[in-house]
């Protein structure tokens, strides 16, 4: 076993921009720098986990550390590129804390996309999209994952089903009561996508509009009342139990 191996579990793992091959160096950002030699204090000679999103995760060796700036040298690819289920998430966008929660445990849960839907009922109609991205980063490399979902800007719920893919279901968690969601994951595999609405839920008229759309299937998500971020994570674990394990 490796040096590299035996110290896995305490090697810190950052999210780089650069490309990662063996012999490649990658010179980390002023906060990134900041944390690797001031916060965690490594050393030159010292092991970091690296991944980009494309190219696997690589160990690597800090090959120096200036003030502002640490630089690293990759050595060798450690796992990987992921094989990412094709599960998008489309949620309105919540206050904040619940919306943090949410990235944070979506990305935990593999989803491959977050797709942030404004509706008559969303309270934040303009989500901080930059620090959004950073959850999902952070919470990419503290859960292992080699790929970052993707956060495009929002769009409201009639441009989203305007512009719908003929070949993705849309899984709609009505409130009001359809499909029993297992049986129901059990028959939509990828590309699929999982609608979930505000605190207050979607209104009469934009209901009927989803399901009345040919790609979407109503599910229930059982007799109790769910938070909308509870219901988001609830459909999909359901879903990557039964169709994400490729």
């Amino acid at each position: 076993m490796s040096e590299f191996d035996r110290s896995l579990s305490t090697t810190p793992r950052l999210h780089v921009q650069g490309a990662l091959g063996a012999g490649a160096l990658i010179t980390l950002d002023q906060p990134q720098s900041h944390y690797l030699g001031s916060v965690m204090r490594r050393q030159p000679g010292d092991m970091v986990r690296l991944f980009n999103g494309r190219d696997g995760e690589w160990a690597a060796r800090v090959a120096s550390v200036a003030k502002k700036a640490v630089t690293l040298a990759a050595e060798h690819q450690s796992a990987p590129q992921e094989q990412v289920p094709d599960l998008w998430l489309c949620a309105a966008p919540l206050k904040k804390g619940r919306i943090d929660w949410l990235v944070e445990k979506a990305c935990e849960l593999g989803v491959a996309r977050l797709q942030l839907v404004t509706t008559q009922r969303t309270v934040v109609d303009k989500p901080n999209l930059e620090r959004l991205g950073a959850h999902l980063v952070e919470a990419a490399e503290q859960s292992g994952r080699t790929a970052v979902p993707e956060l495009p800007d929002p769009v409201t719920l009639e441009r989203l089903l305007k512009n719908w893919p003929a070949d993705r279901a849309l899984i709609f968690a009505d409130e009001t009561g359809g499909e029993a969601m297992a049986a129901t994951m059990a028959r939509v595999p990828a590309p699929a996508a999982i609608l979930i609405g505000p605190e207050g839920g979607f209104t009469a008229p934009e209901r009927d509009a989803i399901r009345a759309h040919p790609g979407a299937v109503a599910v229930s998500l059982g007799p109790r009342i769910l938070r909308a971020d509870t219901a988001a994570l609830a459909a999909i674990a359901v879903w990557q139990a039964i169709n994400g394990q490729g």
